[in-house]
C-alpha cells in the first residue's frame, strides 16, 4: 500500500493562498448571488421634459400670484395719489415716500415696532429654551408637562389677542388685580405703557410653544455620549450648558431667530387689532398696523403702499443682516 501524499491543505500545512482560497471562493459565492444595485432607482425619472416644471407649477402660480404681483402692484401704488373709489389716479413721484418720512408719527411707531419685535423675539425664544431645558430633564410626568406647554400654539392669534384682553381686563382680569397689590393700576387701552406691556407679553405668551417644540427637538437630538463627556468635564450646570449644550442648539437658535423676527413683525397683527381696535387713539401700534389703518381707515392707498414698501426694504435689510453678520457664528457639524 503506497502513501500518497496529502495536498497541503490536507496535511495542516495551509499556504497563504489555499488559507484564504475558502473565503475568497465563499465571497465570490456571496456576491454572485447579490443582485447588483440599480443605481438607476436612486435617480428620479421623467418620460418629459416638461413634467417636472408642470409639478412645479402650482407653487409657482401661489408664489406669483400672492407674494410677486401684489408687490408689484404696492410698488407701483407707491408713486400714485389714488382715488379710494378707483374713479382714478394721479402721479405723484416720490411724494408718498418723503410724506412717511418726515412723519414724526410714522418715526414714533417706528421706534416702538424696533423696541416691540426685540423684547417679543428675546422673550420668545428665552422662555421657550428655558422651558425645553427643564422639559428635557423631566422623568416622571413629562407628556403631560410637554403637552401643557404646546397646546398654546393651536390658538389663533385673535384668539389669543381675546384671551389676553380679558386677563387684562379693568373689572375681571386677574393680571389687573394681581397687579394692584403691588400699587401698579394697569389701565390697556387707555394707558400708552400699560398697553404696550399687554401687547408684549400676550404677543411673547403665544409664541412661546412654538420655541419650546424646536429647541426640545434641538435637545433631545444631541447624543448621549456628547452630554456624558460634558457631565464629566464641567461639573458646573451653567458653564456645561454653555460651552457645551447651547452651541449645538445654535443652527436651531438661528432659524428661530429669523422666524421669531418675522412674527414680531408680521404675525402679531391679529393680537394688536384685537387689543387697540376700539380703544383710544394713543395707543402703540406696528408698521403692519399703520399700513392697514392708513390703507383701509384713512383710504390712503398711495401712503400706504409707500408704507408697505418700506416694510419691505427693512425686512430684506434685516435678513441680509442676519445671514451675513449672525450667521457666521453658527456651525452647522
Amino acid at each position: 500500500m503506497t502513501n500518497t501524499p496529502l495536498p497541503s491543505a490536507m496535511s495542516g500545512t495551509l499556504t497563504a493562498p489555499a488559507a484564504g482560497g475558502f473565503w475568497h471562493i465563499l465571497g465570490r459565492r456571496k456576491s454572485a448571488s447579490k443582485p447588483p444595485e440599480d443605481t438607476s432607482a436612486k435617480r428620479v425619472q421623467f418620460n418629459s421634459p416638461l413634467l417636472p416644471y408642470l409639478f412645479l407649477a402650482p407653487q409657482m402660480a401661489i408664489i406669483f400670484i400672492f407674494f410677486y404681483w401684489p408687490s408689484v402692484q404696492a410698488i407701483q401704488s407707491s408713486f400714485y395719489l389714488e382715488d379710494p373709489f378707483g374713479f382714478g389716479s394721479t402721479f405723484v413721484g416720490m411724494a408718498n415716500y418723503t410724506d412717511v418720512l418726515k412723519s414724526g408719527e410714522y418715526l414714533g411707531i417706528a421706534r416702538f415696532t424696533a423696541v416691540f419685535t426685540a423684547l417679543v423675539t428675546f422673550f420668545s425664544l428665552a422662555i421657550g429654551l428655558l422651558l425645553a431645558v427643564k422639559a428635557d430633564g423631566v422623568i416622571r410626568g413629562n407628556a403631560t408637562y410637554k403637552t401643557l406647554l404646546i397646546w398654546v400654539y393651536a390658538i389663533a392669534p385673535p384668539v389669543a389677542g381675546l384671551m389676553g384682553m380679558m386677563m387684562f381686563d379693568q373689572h375681571i382680569g386677574p393680571l389687573v388685580k394681581f397687579a394692584a397689590f403691588f400699587g401698579w393700576d394697569i389701565k390697556v387701552g387707555l394707558d400708552y405703557s400699560d398697553t404696550a406691556f399687554a401687547m408684549i407679553v400676550v404677543s411673547v405668551w403665544k409664541q412661546i410653544p412654538y420655541n419650546f417644540i424646536f429647541f426640545l427637538s434641538g435637545l433631545q437630538g444631541i447624543p448621549v455620549s456628547v452630554r456624558e463627556a460634558a457631565l464629566m468635564d464641567c461639573r458646573s450646570g451653567f458653564r456645561r450648558f454653555w460651552t457645551v449644550i447651547l452651541p449645538l442648539l445654535a443652527p436651531t437658535g438661528f432659524f428661530l431667530l429669523i422666524i421669531n423676527t418675522t412674527y414680531a413683525l408680521f404675525d402679531t397683527f391679529g393680537v394688536i387689532d384685537v387689543m387697540v381696535k376700539d380703544k383710544a387713539a394713543n395707543n402703540p401700534i406696528t408698521l403692519v398696523y399703520k399700513v392697514y389703518m392708513d390703507g383701509f381707515r384713512g383710504n390712503d392707498l398711495g401712503g400706504s403702499s409707500a408704507q408697505s414698501v418700506i416694510l419691505m426694504i427693512i425686512v430684506f435689510v434685516l435678513t441680509i443682516f442676519q445671514f451675513r453678520f449672525i450667521e457666521r457664528r453658527v456651525h452647522y457639524s
